[in-house]
C-alpha cells in the first residue's frame, strides 16, 4: 500500500492556515524528500503534522501551571 504525504500547501490546508503563513512556523523535519536539485519537494505524513500541530506554541496559550493547591 502506498503512503500519502502532504505538500506544503496541503499542510497549510490540513491545519487551516494560508500557505504563506507556514513561513512563520518551524515545520518538523519532512518524512520524505523528493529530488536532490536546488528545489527538492518535501512531504509530511498527516500523523507527523497532527503531532507537531498539537504541540506547537500558539499566541496567547501558556503552559498549564503546576497544581499548587494545598489540601485542606
Amino acid at each position: 500500500m502506498s503512503k500519502v504525504y502532504l505538500s506544503r500547501s496541503e499542510v497549510a490546508q490540513h491545519i487551516g492556515v494560508q500557505t504563506a503563513t507556514l513561513s512563520r512556523y518551524k515545520l518538523p523535519e519532512p518524512d520524505v524528500i523528493i529530488g536532490s536539485g536546488a528545489r527538492p519537494t518535501f512531504g509530511w505524513l498527516p500523523e507527523t503534522i497532527d503531532e507537531w500541530n498539537a504541540a506547537r506554541p500558539r499566541r496567547g496559550r501558556t503552559p498549564a501551571a503546576p497544581n499548587t493547591c494545598a489540601s485542606l
